[in-house]
């Protein structure tokens, strides 16, 4: 350690002196003090025309049997306390809500040395008298040109309605919680001792499901092919008669003519007739014929196929039509 730490360090130590050690005090050395904020004043536990001051709350590796200074602001108002008969205790927890710096935040957090010396205070004296303080850190910062840090703490006497609105996002302490008082009058004690009404209980009987009449499996009817070609003509013929549901009637038609001629068909020829309905969708219903790029050649085709195979006479007659 060179010269001018020593110093430095020493100008620390010096500017503290008023409060840096509690060894050797008791509570009897306090009954000079007749108010906390006299405590607060004479100690020097704020600097001069301040509410806050730093304290050092670690010394660095070479800390030894160096007193710990921020627990200081605690130490003496709670022997002040004690000299006056009262007990000190905590009753708000502190968040460190005034420290804006996120890092700084949670560096103090690590340090039991801050925690246990921040929070928000009660004091109930024998003489009925009640006092609230508040210590918290604002900042905290490495001293220069050595490893040990300091933390800014604000002690200030409040009411418990500022100890209420500055505590107000923490959780309060049981010790802080106000009691609701009970009311104990002839109605209620009457009615507290009446035995509870008896419930009855009625016995639920099983709803039972009703009972299914087993229905005998359907069989599926298999159309044969011949069978569906000639209901998808049907269906087709009979839209397009009607003009009604075109593009539906003609996938129909086109449909029944893709099963092509089928053996064992009597009756008519479903096979050519729905090929002449198709053609008739090509070149007369545009809403089918515009999903081909040539129309007119695709039912040409169709008519030719039923002209030349199987000698259908509209076929024929329709093949004139287009020339």
């Amino acid at each position: 350690m060179n010269f001018k730490t020593f110093l430095l360090l020493g100008g620390v130590g010096f500017g503290l002196h008023g409060c840096t050690s509690i060894n050797g005090l008791t509570s009897e050395s306090f009954n000079q003090y007749t108010s906390p904020q006299e405590v607060i004043d004479k100690k020097n536990i704020n600097d001069k025309n301040s509410s806050t001051k730093e304290y050092v709350y670690y010394w660095g590796p070479q800390q030894g049997d160096k007193e710990i200074q921020s627990l200081l602001p605690k130490q003496y108002l709670s022997r002040f306390c004690a000299a006056k008969g009262g007990k000190f205790s905590q009753v708000q927890k502190s968040s460190m809500s005034l420290v804006k710096d996120i890092w700084s935040k949670k560096l103090l957090n690590t340090y039991s040395s801050v925690k246990q010396g921040i929070g928000g205070y009660q004091c109930k004296q024998s003489d009925g008298q009640q006092w609230y303080v508040s210590i918290e850190p604002i900042s905290e910062r490495k001293l220069d040109h050595t490893e040990t840090r300091v933390v800014h703490l604000q002690t200030k006497l409040v009411s418990l309605d500022e100890l209420k609105k500055l505590y107000a996002k923490t959780n309060t302490l049981p010790a802080v919680q106000e009691k609701k008082p009970t009311v104990n009058n002839a109605k209620n004690t009457a009615s507290s001792k009446a035995p509870p009404p008896v419930k009855v209980v009625e016995e639920k009987r099983p709803v039972l499901p009703p009972v299914e009449e087993e229905k005998p499996p359907v069989e599926k009817v298999v159309l044969s092919p011949q069978l569906q070609q000639m209901q998808l003509y049907a269906s087709a013929r009979k839209d397009l008669g009607r003009g009604q549901n075109q593009i539906n009637a003609c996938n129909n038609a086109e449909r029944a003519y893709g099963y092509g001629r089928l053996r064992g068909a009597s009756g008519i020829n479903v096979y050519a007739e729905s090929g002449i309905l198709v053609a008739k969708c090509l070149t007369s219903i545009p809403s089918y014929s515009r999903r081909f790029s040539n129309p007119q050649d695709r039912a040409k085709r169709i008519l030719q196929n039923l002209s030349t195979n199987q000698n259908h006479a509209v076929a024929k007659y329709m093949l004139k039509q287009m020339k």
